[in-house]
């Protein structure tokens, strides 16, 4: 498995502005933003996707993920923003290690543009798959 651009930033090969790091988190400044502020949370363990992350991992990016929104927001003085996470190509993941983007949302020209195709939720379909992913948690 080849080393992700990512683990280079970490291992400190490739330059970042970094804004925080602990045992098994690391944030930085994306550099191509979508407004200013745009962060990348990852965990340090090298998991390409959020499935194949460790619980331990996984919860220590979910500690992490509110305070460094709460900075991002009062560095930027932007309070609205989007936590964005991307797993596999077909979802548009580039980098294939487990990353979040806090994306700051200053006004509808900068930030994150979504597109959302909402569907309708078939009651009985619905209550299929709630069964279906809760029998998958057993």
């Amino acid at each position: 498995m080849s080393v992700s651009m990512f683990t280079k930033i970490m291992r400190g090969e490739i330059p970042c502005h970094k804004i925080y790091e602990d045992e098994l988190v690391f944030a930085f400044l994306d550099i191509f933003p979508l407004a200013p502020g745009h962060t990348l949370v990852i965990p340090k363990e090298p998991a390409r996707t959020l499935a194949e992350l460790s619980d331990e991992s996984a919860a220590a990016v979910g500690r992490a993920l509110p305070r460094l929104c709460r900075a991002v927001a009062q560095a930027t003085g932007v309070t609205d923003c989007n936590i964005l996470q991307n797993n596999g190509e077909s979802a548009h993941q580039a980098v294939f290690h487990v990353h979040f983007h806090i994306i700051p949302k200053p006004d509808a020209s900068q930030g994150l543009g979504i597109q959302w195709p909402a569907g309708k939720l078939d009651s009985e379909q619905g209550k299929a798959m709630a069964q279906q992913i809760a029998d998958a948690l057993k």
